[in-house]
């Protein structure tokens, strides 16, 4: 019997060996070069606070509670600059001078002038008390019958006639210290003194400048710039479409651009009562929140641009995630346990920029993907974990 295999089948033996290694090959390098599964952040769901809350639409600015641009009553030459910019100063305290070298000529002249009429009163009522001395003798002689009633009359008109005088003297006496007083206010008008404490923020005149008052509706530069920076606030605005959330004393947390990483506490101590309406930008309404009690070392300034959050309301101890898992339609991925990703519509409550309440759809415990903007993560997308922190903490 021939066993003699056919050409075509003793080639396949001879080169099966090879095609077979081959195939190997093939599939170690598709092992080896096939593309790794994406690698994502996931956040556990816990349990933890969420506050709601309401920022401004633009930034906000530092303000003091106390600020003045102050300018002498009266117009004159500096002839006094009693400070320096940045200087502290207390209330009271004489911040600038202006040339008064005829007023204070007027007041002497004033009380020069007191002087004289008080001395013409003590004479006039010396002289008073002395007609009057004399028409007493004379009423008394006058009763025994040694003087004539004309006598009398006369002693008696005297008399009347010199207390009129010692009255007039005392008139003189009131008119000169309201020569004075007037003086004393011209002399004030001339002075410049600080309504409160602060520090001076900036000086607009120099020795021998001409200093110019204020008048109702004419715009001039004041002289001193006076800042009270023990209370500060912060002045924003907020979208009309929050503004009934809000109310005086509500808990508020303050950032500056100035200070990363750094949030101040405040209370809301203003809510305007109007809603603004500038060049057909979005109505906000104006909102104060102030610093609760800043400390020194703060380096807080006026002018400092700044953003509030306004906390309206807080709920304790509920279902939360983090908001930059969350996708448009309050969706989420959740992390399967085999590795894959699927997609969960949740109930969400209240929200901020940085925690979402979950109301359903997803349980404690869950694992949800934090890390949206890397390539490959969609739901039903295998993927490998990485370490995160639970949104509980």
């Amino acid at each position: 019997m021939d066993t003699t295999l056919p050409p075509a089948r003793g080639r396949l033996s001879k080169y099966s060996p090879y095609l077979i290694v081959l195939l190997l090959l093939l599939v170690a390098a598709w092992y080896f070069t096939r593309p790794a599964p994406p690698r994502v952040q996931l956040v556990t769901v816990g349990r933890g606070m969420v506050e709601a809350t309401v920022s401004n639409t633009r930034a906000g600015t530092v303000k003091a509670c106390h600020r003045a641009k102050l300018s002498a009553p009266s117009g004159g030459q500096i002839a006094h600059l009693l400070v320096k910019k940045g200087e502290r100063v207390k209330a009271g305290q004489v911040l600038l001078e202006l040339w008064d070298n005829d007023l204070q000529a007027q007041s002497r002249l004033a009380q020069e002038q007191l002087t004289t009429a008080q001395s013409q009163s003590r004479q006039a009522c010396l002289q008073a008390d002395l007609a009057e001395k004399e028409a007493s003798r004379a009423r008394q002689l006058q009763s025994r019958g040694f003087i004539s009633n004309e006598a009398l009359d006369q002693r008696n008109s005297a008399a009347r006639v010199a207390h009129a005088g010692c009255e007039a003297a005392h008139s003189q006496i009131a008119q000169s210290k309201s020569r004075i007083a007037a003086a004393h206010a011209g002399l004030d008008r001339m002075v410049l003194k600080a309504p409160f404490d602060g520090i001076v923020a900036d000086i607009s005149g120099e020795l021998g400048e001409y200093a110019t008052p204020s008048p109702p509706g004419i715009l001039t530069i004041p002289a001193i710039d006076l800042i009270d920076d023990s209370c500060m606030y912060v002045s924003a605005p907020i979208d009309e479409v929050d503004a009934a959330k809000l109310q005086v004393g509500q808990v508020s947390r303050i950032t500056l651009d100035a200070i990363k990483g750094r949030s101040f506490n405040g209370k809301v101590r203003r809510i305007a009562p109007y809603v603004l309406d500038l060049e057909k930008q979005a109505r906000t309404v104006e909102v104060e929140v102030e610093f609760d009690q800043p400390a020194a070392s703060d380096n807080l300034l006026v002018g400092y641009s700044a953003d509030v959050e306004i906390i309206y309301e807080t709920r304790q101890n509920v279902l939360r995630i983090p908001t930059s898992t969350l996708l448009e339609g309050d969706r989420v991925l959740r992390y399967g346990d085999k590795g894959v990703l699927e997609e969960r519509i949740i109930t969400t409550g209240l929200s901020n920029w940085e925690k979402v309440e979950v109301l359903s759809g997803l349980t404690e415990g869950d694992r949800v993907v934090s890390s949206l903007d890397r390539d490959g993560v969609e739901a039903g997308a295998s993927v490998q974990p990485e370490v995160a922190p639970s949104a509980g903490k």
